[in-house]
């Protein structure tokens, strides 16, 4: 069975433009030489050491930037502003806190201009996955941070995305919810059938929610390494001990100290 490919990228490079004309003005490359396929219905994480480009390479993936050389597509289509169908969510939340967690849920539907009514279900059900039943007219203020990066991943997954686009949601929580919300992404994702492309600087992370894990190199980044992880699904918080799960997460970290 062959599997659909959504994002290719050949020979993929990024810098940042100089600035001014000091002796720190010059232009950094942030990324160099990248040869990615992203296939449809897989959960990938990007790793690797801090400033060797990971955020530069999602910030790619969303069109909010654009590449400094070789080529980045879309279903085999070039693309300068986010493709159709991309959720993204993020460290900070970025929740509205004059709105109610159901209204901020809904407000990518209203930004398309779609009918609100359409996707109430929608929201109660997902709502209901990530377990926040009875919390619809809660306001922001009233939330822990995992409850709204729980609200987060429902707003960005109320208009159906293809691909979720996730850079570093977890890395302000303590580990316990952490773990928690592994298991609501997972759970998610299995429902919903998204592409899933994580950000993370945490090994257990990637390997737990992962079908595939990509490491670069320090700046320029650059893949050094690609780990598929068969570990059977649904994966539970005690597989993260088992001597199976550590030595995944044992390859990574060789891999980005080498």
């Amino acid at each position: 069975m062959t599997v659909e490919t959504l994002y290719q990228a050949r020979a993929l490079g990024f810098a940042y433009p100089a600035k001014g004309d000091g002796e720190e003005s010059g232009a950094v490359t942030a990324l160099r030489a990248i040869d990615l396929d992203i296939r449809k219905g897989e959960f990938l994480s990007i790793v690797g050491p801090s400033g060797c480009g990971k955020t530069s390479l999602m910030k790619l993936l969303t069109g909010l930037q654009h590449p400094s050389s070789g080529t980045l597509t879309f279903r085999d289509k070039g693309f300068d502003r986010p493709p159709p169908g991309i959720g993204m969510a993020f460290q900070d939340s970025l929740l509205l806190p004059w709105r109610s967690v159901l209204d901020n849920i809904l407000l990518p539907i209203e930004i398309l201009r779609r009918p609100r009514a359409d996707y109430l279900a929608k929201a109660h059900d997902l709502l209901g996955i990530v377990g926040l039943v009875g919390f619809e007219t809660r306001n922001i203020w009233e939330l822990s941070g995992g409850m709204r990066q729980r609200v987060s991943l429902c707003r960005a997954l109320i208009a159906d995305p293809e691909v979720l686009l996730l850079d570093e949601p977890f890395a302000a929580l303590d580990a316990f919810t952490r773990e928690e919300l592994w298991l609501v992404l997972q759970d998610l994702q299995n429902r919903t059938g998204s592409t899933m492309v994580l950000i993370t600087h945490q090994l257990s992370e990637a390997v737990f929610l992962s079908d595939r894990v990509i490491v670069l190199s320090k700046r320029p980044g650059t893949i050094v390494h690609e780990e598929t992880v068969d570990l059977p699904r649904p994966r539970s918080r005690a597989d993260a001990y088992t001597p199976e799960f550590i030595a995944y997460a044992n390859r990574l970290r060789l891999k980005i100290d080498h």
